[in-house]
């Protein structure tokens, strides 16, 4: 026989259709969002994965000072490897064509044998006229196949766009604190143009192991012995190492991969704290039905159903809606959010074409684990409420142990004020909830809105404390006469600590220096980033050692000058050449703010203000839009909660106001009651949820940063609080004139509907 209890579930989907429905959207757009970021995520992190052996990417290359010659080279293919010219030129480039530099690309030929190029749209250039660019610095330059763009002195036809396997993120220095794809670029040029270009040629060698090592610690331990070969004979040889990057070190291979695959766990914390909170919700909505409904419920256990068989039908109506917002949750992640998110990824990286991959693992992550998380809140909070006795269902007595007299509130507060009060205690449980949520969509908000006035700030602090406008990297000791030149001596050492390796600047600086404020006399001083990022304070003691050997060197930090460009530490110069036992007249480059005339063959590097600000620059141009997506997320997150929790604190009271408006109390009075306490929560729980999640988002920064090479200091613009607060009353009075309607629709003989 077919259960009657079925015939009740179509007319309770109706008569809540409403608070499904917000329910329903939300966790559609919620899995349909993590399983999009999953699949594509998968997919990319496949096509990323297989590019390496499809691509032939180098297992690591090295710089030399001067062009290796053949005996050289047949020495280091002695050690196991197979080496490969990968020389490139850095050219000041016109990509609008208005007459102003205003990039740089980094030129290769296109190589055949190793590191090769996916063709994403047009083709290879073949005459000296053509060129082809990268996709993503193309996309950030406005730059189409077809049109021209001028590098040095040259005016080049733009024939494709590629992605280069190993520049899948554009790091121009490996030692970057972030990528720069909209003023950094990297194209392919023919044979006959690469050689033709009268600019300084960067002798890159890549190299491919004979044997593959199978592991990253295997892969270390070779990379290691290596270069301690590749050292000698390059010293015997008389020419110098200028860089040395293994592949497991190189970040514009590996930085878009970890990535890819890095944000899986956060997003599936996200994930699976909104589903708890919608199972509490689903949950209190329940609970409103069974209260609602507890002679009907006492009535049916008289009549001999059993209580697996109640738990089973109230169970039917959040599994039903849970079931049909996962299939068409993740129907829109394979279609709709996998686009939306690999484009994200796109903008970000350059990487290859990619295939849309099945991926069951998603399927469990978003969809099964989330349907027994529902199922596990639901399913308790039913059992311990179907535990009471038909009688006291039929008596709406839901109390399991003796009835506890209410606590007594002071006589002297006004009956108005302990009405309120009352409620809140009623319906403490909705507020909880309510309090939680509220917190949660702050944290999330708080992320979003954060974001952009913090790299302004950054990019603020960085300007308003640079060295010099120019600061120049040397190759070989040049003298100039510009008056406000200042040389300075530079080396970098490896900082260890934790899992954290990177390189610190260590500058030996004039005395008297113009261009840094608190000049050191004696002593070591360390910059304001290095300070924050390891917790270092005045008194303390550093340990660095050489990149290419375990040479180490100990500093006792004596003050910190504030200097958020990069991690560095400052001596003055004498003593910079007492410690690495250089000469006196020893520099490596000058500080000036007024470009310096060097012949550009000399010259290593240069660092502006660009250089300083691209990490600023590239995050607005990467996650520019997930900012909008983050804080619209949030404000809906919180919307949807107040306009659930508040209509079910209305509905659960719906014979109190009904009786009160027997009473006398008119909707405007009765408004006053129950709105008001709900607005009183809402205002506390808005108010401390921005202590909580300023508190929550200063570990998790710390925590998601240290990882990172360099230092962004946290700042959270005090703007954004008020910004937070206003927002959530503004979310929540658009709910109050929802709440009030509701309110002014109850009938005085609700109440008489439903005597005890």
């Amino acid at each position: 026989m077919k259960n009657p209890l079925m015939k009740r579930l179509p007319r309770e989907l109706k008569d809540d259709f409403v608070k499904y429905l917000v329910l329903f959207m939300f966790m559609t757009l919620t899995i349909g969002f993590i399983s999009g970021f999953l699949v594509a995520g998968g997919s990319l992190k496949t096509a990323y994965d297989e590019s390496f052996e499809k691509y032939n990417i180098e297992s690591g290359h090295f710089l030399l000072k001067n062009e290796a010659d053949n005996a050289l080279i047949q020495m280091i293919e002695k050690e196991k490897v197979t080496v490969y010219k990968n020389y490139y030129m850095n050219i000041d480039t016109d990509s609008n064509l208005d007459g102003k530099t205003n990039s740089t690309l980094r030129i290769f030929k296109n190589r055949e044998r190793i590191n090769k190029a996916c063709i994403m749209e047009g083709k290879l250039p073949v005459s000296d006229k053509e060129i082809a660019v990268d996709r993503m610095y193309a996309d950030n330059n406005h730059i189409s196949v077809g049109d021209s763009i001028k590098a040095g002195e040259k005016r080049l036809k733009v024939t494709g766009l590629v992605a280069l396997s190993d520049y899948s993120t554009m790091f121009s220095n490996n030692t970057d604190l972030m990528f720069d794809a909209v003023l950094f670029g990297v194209a392919i040029v023919s044979d006959d143009l690469f050689e033709n270009y009268n600019h300084n040629i960067n002798y890159c060698y890549s190299w491919l192991y004979d044997v593959v090592p199978q592991s990253d610690a295997e892969e270390k331990k070779v990379s290691d012995a290596f270069l301690e070969k590749l050292y000698r004979n390059v010293y015997m040889s008389g020419n110098e190492i200028e860089n040395y990057v293994p592949r497991y070190q190189n970040s514009a291979i590996n930085f878009a991969g970890n990535d890819i695959g890095g944000d899986q766990g956060m997003m599936l914390i996200l994930l699976y704290i909104l589903i708890a909170l919608l199972a509490f919700v689903f949950a209190v909505t329940i609970n409103h039905t069974i209260v609602r409904e507890s002679a009907v419920i006492g009535t049916l256990r008289a009549m001999g159903y059993s209580k697996i068989e109640l738990v089973r039908h109230y169970l039917m109506s959040p599994i039903l809606v849970s079931v049909v917002s996962a299939v068409i949750g993740n129907a829109l992640g394979y279609t709709v959010f996998k686009s939306m998110v690999a484009s994200l990824y796109y903008e970000s990286y350059s990487l290859p074409t990619y295939e849309t991959i099945w991926n069951v693992n998603a399927f469990i992550l978003t969809t099964v684990i989330p349907m027994a998380i529902i199922l596990v809140i639901n399913l308790y909070s039913l059992t311990n409420k179907m535990s009471l006795s038909p009688l006291k269902f039929i008596r709406r007595d839901f109390n399991k142990s003796k009835k506890k007299k209410a606590f007594r509130l002071n006589s002297k507060i006004k009956f108005i004020t302990r009405f309120r009060i009352r409620i809140i205690f009623q319906n403490k449980s909705s507020y909880i909830t309510l309090f939680i949520g509220i917190v949660f969509a702050n944290i999330i908000l708080l992320f979003g809105m954060m974001l952009p006035p913090l790299l302004k700030h950054y990019q603020d602090s960085i300007i308003d404390n640079m060295i010099a406008r120019y600061q120049y990297v040397l190759k070989k000791p040049v003298e100039v006469k510009a008056k406000d030149a200042e040389k300075y001596a530079m080396t970098v050492l490896q900082m260890n600590k934790e899992s954290i390796s990177e390189q610190i600047s260590i500058y030996g600086i004039e005395k008297n220096s113009r261009y840094i404020k608190d000049t050191p006399i004696d002593g070591y001083y360390i910059s304001s980033s290095m300070s924050e990022k390891y917790k270092i304070e005045r008194g303390e003691t550093i340990v660095l050692k050489e990149k290419y050997n375990d040479k180490q060197y100990r500093f006792k930090v004596k003050g910190i000058i504030n200097y958020p460009g990069s991690l560095a530490v400052f001596m003055n110069k004498n003593q910079f050449c007492k410690v690495f036992d250089q000469e006196q007249n020893y520099y490596t480059g000058y500080f000036s703010d007024t470009k310096l005339n060097i012949v550009e063959k000399n010259i290593a590097s240069v660092i502006t203000e660009e250089d300083l600000t691209k990490t600023s620059r590239q995050l607005n141009v990467s996650m520019g839009n997930m900012f909008y997506m983050v804080e619209g997320f949030a404000i809906v997150l919180f919307i949807m909660l107040i306009y659930l929790l508040t209509k079910l604190i209305i509905e659960k009271n719906t014979n109190a106001i009904s009786m009160v408006k027997i009473l006398g109390y008119n909707n405007k009075e009765i408004g006053r009651l129950y709105i008001i306490a709900t607005t009183w929560v809402v205002l506390i729980s808005v108010f401390l949820s921005l202590f909580i999640a300023s508190g929550l988002i200063h570990m998790i920064y710390f925590e998601m940063m240290k990882g990172y090479s360099g230092w962004l200091t946290l700042y959270i613009a005090p703007s954004i609080y008020i910004q937070m607060f206003m927002i959530g009353i503004g979310c929540y009075v658009l709910m109050l004139f929802m709440q009030f309607r509701k309110i002014k629709k109850i009938p005085m003989d609700a109440v008489l509907k439903n005597v005890e």
